[in-house]
Parts: C-alpha cells; structure tokens; sequence
C-alpha cells in the first residue's frame, strides 16, 4: 500500500494562528498544488486521513498550507510530522530524459573501476541540502557511502535492472573510509611528538 502513495510535503511547523502549517516540500512541482485539492497524511505509524487542501503559498523556503477543518493552533499540531502524499499514478509527467529520485532508491550502485565494474552497495536514500547536488546514501552491510548524485559521475541508470553505474574520482569512495592500522600509528606517533 504504501508504493501506491508517494511523499510530496511533511509537516514541519505550525504556522499563524488559524491552523495553517508550514511544510518542507519533496516535489519539484509546487505549482500542482493549484490542482491537488485532496492531499492524503499518513503518519509514522502508517495511519492514513485525507485532508482537502483550501489555501498554500511560498515562505521562506517552505510551503504553508490550510486545510478544511484544521482552523486553529491547536488543529495544526496535530499535524505535526505528517507526510502529505499523492497517489503515485498523479505524479507529474517528466521531460524526456528525467527521472524520479525515489525511482533510485533499492538500485545497486557499482563503480567502474580497472575496466570492470565493482558493487559499492544499495541505495538506501538520497539527501538533499547537503550541497549544490544531491547526495546518494549507498549502503554496504555497515559501510555507508555518500555519492554526489551529478552527471559527470553517472554513466548509466537502468531502472528496469535496478543499476546505476558510475564513474567516480579516484579515492572518492575511500574519503569516509576508516583508518588503516597503519594510518593509526602514524597518526599517534605525530601526535606523541608534539
């Protein structure tokens, strides 16, 4: 049930005094709200209410929303944390070319290396606001890599195979890396002869 539905918005703040919120929005497309009058909020626990949406507008940074029903303080708290979703088959058609982030999540990342192709690990999420691109959070057993999701590094994204393929910076991968014994012992012997 929950692939049917796909994030757009979560309920940071509650904002004014007559039960609008302010949301942090995961859509590129915030202007579609005009046409998303039904926004359906599930919760952590995965409890699901519809809410029909009145009024939004920009403020700084984030999306404010009114909904029906929802008219004070104390009506938007219980908003709180929420994740506005849409019906996956209502998203927003794409140019030719682009793709859909969550559309990455669970695809293999594997790095050319040597001429050949080596697994780094699964993409578990990507963040956003960490820099000028986003950064994909690739996990192997408790090692975690975070990839600059940028063109120049992407070779290829076969979604139907669930692969991504990238051609990343020497030591890119080894930048998070913990270190070698050796590494260790260097390091302390610098720090013993200060």
């Amino acid at each position: 049930m929950a692939d049917e539905f796909i994030t757009i918005a979560k309920v940071v703040k509650t904002q004014g005094r007559v039960g609008e919120v302010a949301c942090e929005l995961f859509t590129d497309f915030p202007e579609k709200f005009e046409q998303r009058r039904k926004l359906s909020a599930v919760n952590d626990r995965g409890q699901r209410r519809e809410l029909e949406l009145e009024e939004f507008w920009p403020h700084k940074g984030q999306m404010v929303l009114k909904f029906a029903g929802i008219d004070s303080i104390n009506d938007a708290e219980e908003l709180l944390g929420l994740e506005l979703q849409i019906p996956r088959e209502e998203r927003a058609e794409l140019e030719a070319g682009a793709i859909y982030i969550s559309e990455l999540v669970g695809c293999k990342v594997l790095a050319v290396e040597n001429g050949g192709e080596r697994t780094v690990g699964t993409l578990e999420e990507v963040n956003f606001g960490a820099g000028e691109a986003p950064l994909l959070v690739v996990k192997d057993g408790k090692k975690e890599y975070l990839i600059p999701f940028v063109e120049r590094f992407t070779r290829s994204i076969d979604l139907a195979g669930r692969r991504i393929v990238m051609e990343l910076p020497e030591g890119m991968l080894e930048l998070d890396a913990p270190l070698s014994r050796e590494d260790r012992e260097r390091a302390r012997l610098g720090d013993s002869e200060k």
